[in-house]
């Protein structure tokens, strides 16, 4: 099953954002927001999450999520 991360810290970072603001900004909890950006590797998230975080970056969901392993 392949494995795949979410590219949260490091954009927050170049938006100079802290976790907490990417909570606010896109609307996904908190508590969420912290384990996806904690994980060195998930098999789920939540589509409606991922749409929002996509949006708040300005990216695709495409560009937020890195795949670890295949």
């Amino acid at each position: 099953m392949g494995l795949f991360r979410l590219r949260i810290r490091e954009l927050a970072e170049e938006k100079g954002w802290t976790l907490k603001e990417v909570s606010v900004r896109s609307g996904v909890p908190y508590t969420t927001i912290t384990t996806y950006a904690r994980s060195n590797g998930m098999t789920t998230a939540d589509v409606i999450a991922l749409q929002k975080l996509a949006r708040t970056f300005d990216l695709m969901i495409e560009d937020l999520v890195e795949i670890v392993e295949e």
